[in-house]
């Protein structure tokens, strides 16, 4: 059995466990920031302020904690809408709102059987935009990177997304993702797997990560985006 094969079964505990991996990557490096630092805007959400990201991030972590999914819920005007609530809170407040979020969602989305797993993986990538903003290395890598990329497959599986074989620099067996019913020729991707988690996540890509000569054939740039 090959590790693409491992990835048919999904693996319920598997958006929790990213969870409290960013979890106790994240928060502390939050509580040592100061209230300027959530002030600086980031490029991977025009628009948003490092304090709205992580405010939409813990309200939609609530959201599935508490079961409060009403009609478009996750659409823009709701982000906004969850963002705008929180605009009087202490930037400590949301932070710890953000912790019970990460804390408290796994279980939910386990017994949710798939539905929500992209919800713990758009959470891992947002973390990963608010450490861009703030200079840290390794924005989409680091410690949440071995349980990102599965369920990475897991999701473009489910969405019938593209098939794409990815021949990643630092994973020792590739990866397939999308759609596997054989019906399209797979793209190919040659390059590591932080540029990997941001072309799927629709982020920009560094000019250092795009001249050390990524390779991407069979498909477009945007074709990845599994976030719209």
């Amino acid at each position: 059995m090959t590790s693409a094969d491992l990835h048919e079964v999904r693996d319920p505990e598997l958006p929790g466990r990213l969870l409290v991996m960013e979890r106790d990557a994240l928060i502390p490096l939050l509580r040592a920031r100061s209230d300027a630092d959530f002030a600086l805007p980031t490029a991977a959400c025009p628009g948003w302020t490092v304090r709205d990201v992580l405010a939409h991030c813990s309200a939609a972590l609530m959201r599935v904690v508490e079961s409060r999914f009403e009609k478009g819920v996750f659409s823009p005007e709701s982000n906004e809408r969850d963002i705008a609530e929180r605009a009087d809170w202490a930037n400590a407040r949301v932070v710890d709102e953000l912790e019970r979020g990460m804390t408290e969602a796994g279980p939910v989305i386990a017994r949710a059987g798939g539905v929500l797993d992209m919800i713990a993986l758009g959470e891992w990538v947002h973390a990963g935009d608010v450490r861009e903003t703030f200079g840290e290395a390794g924005a989409y890598g680091g410690v949440g990177l071995p349980y990102a990329l599965p369920l990475l497959v897991r999701v473009t599986r489910e969405k019938g997304h593209l098939p794409l074989h990815a021949d990643l620099d630092d994973i020792d067996e590739p990866l397939r993702l999308g759609d596997v019913s054989g019906e399209r020729t797979p793209a190919r991707y040659i390059g590591d797997a932080a540029t990997l988690v941001r072309l799927y996540a629709g982020r920009p890509v560094p000019e250092a990560a795009a001249g050390a000569g990524y390779e991407l054939a069979g498909a477009e740039t945007a074709e990845l985006n599994i976030f719209g």
